[in-house]
């Protein structure tokens, strides 16, 4: 990936054509980084100053009559008691300019499965570092280990924009000299580890600095607040030029003709990648079975043409034996493999070692898959791939994977959803890790 070195702003790109630039679509984007560097206040921050609360909501989050902003997003009584966020709260605004979805991740370790799965889906991550827990003052300073952590997972799961919120500012002595430090340790780290940044932005969540409205000058940056930054962000686009593809969700059988051709079944899903329309030839994975496509109803069971992102029924011409899990797709799309090399992101509790069984997801197909082999670990601190025989929990590595089915899969490169799993541990149900396939 391309490396950007980060200047006071990032140059901004244009808003992209209607096509998948449009600004009236949510921009999903979440907020990660170590404990406590101010992710939920931040939150709260942008919600009442975008005046997106009621007073009523303001009441219930004060304390000794003093507004606690953090409170807008620790939901769970869990969190309200110990001060720290658990579970990823969602939180929805607008400005003039667009909608937003905010999603508030963890900083914990422990809870590091959270904020994956909140970075999956994600348009934007806005990374923050708190300016008082680093050695502001050293111009080698070194960042948190958490800090390095969520920013290579958002790579790793190509969000497509990244931005650095350097807070706290305002509690230290010399604010512009702590900014251009602690730039220039995240231009240092990004550099080497290849992550392609936006922005880096210096503001204050308690006193509102540079988050909605801009202050110009301050800390010596002369760029746009973070509000301001996030509005002209583009939307994940779809992948409408890739090869067709649709994991299959549903299957419904008509008894009535009238409503689908010759009253055969309709395999419902959403469009992964491509174009759904009649007359396409598909291959259904993993049985290499083809047929094609006779029919397409969009959500509202009008016959249409859809394309990735929406939601499509497809009805074939002929009978095969098509199954929730199973894939549609263009033929050569992807090739049907038992063996999956992979990056993995290891969010269990336990370590995870070489022969050891786990329940795979992919699309909405389950699958065994047995860890063949760890080939390395990638150490957080040095961006180094060291040789490694297990993978401890919160640990980033390749491994290689043997499965008990075959898989269609792209590489996560080209495909977010062809080229990603989920292991699941086979007693506990728990998540146990992302897969990106290599």
């Amino acid at each position: 990936m391309t490396t950007t070195t980060m200047q006071a702003v990032a140059p901004l790109r244009a808003p992209l054509a209607s096509a998948h630039g449009d600004h009236a679509t949510a921009l999903r984007f979440i907020t990660c980084g170590s404990v406590d560097d101010g992710k939920s206040t931040l939150i709260g921050r942008l919600l009442v100053d975008s005046r997106a609360v009621l007073q009523d909501q303001l009441a219930s989050v004060s304390r000794a009559g003093e507004t606690d902003l953090a409170l807008f997003t620790d939901g769970l009584s869990a969190e309200r008691e110990q001060g720290i966020t658990i579970d990823v709260a969602y939180r929805y605004f607008a400005t003039p300019a667009r909608k937003f979805i905010i999603g508030d991740a963890p900083g914990h370790e422990q809870y590091t499965r959270n904020m994956v799965t909140a970075a999956s889906s994600a348009d934007a991550a806005v990374v923050l570092v708190d300016a008082t827990k680093l050695d502001w003052r050293s111009p080698q300073l070194e960042l948190l280990p958490q800090t390095r952590r969520h920013t290579l997972l958002v790579n790793l799961l190509r969000v497509p924009s990244i931005v650095f919120a350097i807070n706290k500012l305002d509690a230290v002595d010399d604010a512009a000299l702590a900014f251009e430090h602690i730039r220039g340790a995240l231009e240092r780290f990004t550099q080497a580890a290849g992550v392609s940044i936006r922005a880096a932005i210096p503001i204050s969540a308690l006193k509102g600095l540079n988050v909605v409205s801009p202050q110009p000058g301050w800390c010596g940056y002369a760029g746009p607040s973070l509000l301001q930054l996030l509005e002209t962000l583009d939307i994940t686009p779809a992948a409408t030029e890739a090869a067709f593809a649709l994991p299959v969700q549903w299957v419904e059988k008509f008894h009535d003709s009238a409503d689908t051709a010759r009253g055969r079944r309709v395999f419902w899903g959403r469009v992964a990648a491509g174009l759904a329309r009649p007359g396409q030839t598909v291959t259904v994975g993993p049985s290499g079975q083809t047929a094609v496509i006779a029919q397409v109803l969009n959500h509202v069971r009008h016959p249409q043409d859809v394309q990735a992102g929406h939601s499509a029924g497809l009805v074939l011409d002929r009978e095969v034996d098509v199954s929730r899990g199973d894939w549609l797709l263009a033929p050569d799309a992807a090739e049907p493999s038992r063996e999956i090399s992979a990056t993995v992101a290891w969010l269990d509790d336990e370590p995870l070692v070489p022969g050891r069984v786990y329940w795979a997801l992919h699309g909405h197909r389950w699958v065994k898959a047995r860890i063949k082999r760890v080939v390395h670990r990638v150490d957080i601190h040095t961006l180094a791939e060291a040789d490694a025989t297990q993978l401890e929990p919160n640990a980033i590595g390749h491994v290689e994977l043997a499965l008990q089915e075959p898989l269609a899969t792209q590489p996560y490169a080209q495909s977010r959803l062809l080229g990603s799993l989920v292991l699941v541990d086979t007693a506990s149900h728990k998540t146990a890790g992302a897969v990106l396939v290599r």
